[in-house]
């Protein structure tokens, strides 16, 4: 019975799975658009260019054109129009199936169109969208770590951040500035007594140096 519970489970995971990859591929189409295309649209299955009177399918990335009454599908340009500058005409995003099934509506549509200049296109495009790999939702640039406090040098205790030196600047220091001290001085050196320069003081009474 858990067998079964894990096999219907993993079964439902890889059809949810399949499920969002593919609304994505329908959502996003932007690496299959051609650099002539307009700018501003993450999934595009037609354009209608009225210049030439056709239609470019994005997927298949073919032309569609009416000749002798019946549509063609190429991946050049019909014949007559070999010349024809995709740069600078207008383009019209068409996202139904088949639009040149009704091409008499969109032919009388779009008809002001004709001729018209200035589009941004793709190519001069500078938005992260259309740069080479991109896939929505993970094209966050990366988060650089933050060094540790100290600015990543390794320190040791108490030596105020400073590498490799003890608290002291790396020298051994007792609080009388490295002379030995006796108990009860204070960290002063003990006093030599003061006899006049060395010569042995006489006591009291003794006339002997006279």
């Amino acid at each position: 019975m858990r067998k079964l519970f894990f096999a219907l489970t993993f079964l439902c995971s890889v059809l949810v799975f399949k499920q969002t990859d593919a609304q994505l591929s329908i959502s996003f189409n932007i690496s299959s658009q051609p650099k002539w295309g307009p700018v501003g649209y993450n999934y595009v299955q037609y354009y209608y260019l009225p210049d030439i009177d056709c239609y470019y399918y994005v997927p298949a990335k073919q032309f569609v054109y009416l000749s002798g009454g019946e549509w063609i599908h190429s991946v050049l340009l019909p014949p007559m129009y070999r010349n024809y500058n995709l740069y600078n005409g207008y383009k019209v995003v068409i996202n139904e199936p088949h639009p040149y099934l009704n091409h008499s509506y969109y032919h009388n549509r779009y008809a002001s169109y004709r001729g018209r200049i200035g589009q941004s296109i793709i190519r001069d495009s500078r938005d992260p969208r259309y740069r080479p790999g991109y896939r929505p939702g993970n094209n966050r640039p990366p988060v650089k770590p933050k060094p540790p406090g100290n600015g990543g040098i390794p320190t040791r205790p108490g030596n105020g951040n400073k590498p490799g030196q003890p608290g002291g600047g790396g020298r051994p220091q007792p609080g009388n500035g490295g002379v030995p001290t006796r108990p009860g001085n204070t960290g002063k050196p003990t006093a030599k007594p003061n006899n006049g320069g060395g010569r042995p003081q006489q006591k009291q009474g003794d006339n002997s140096g006279k």
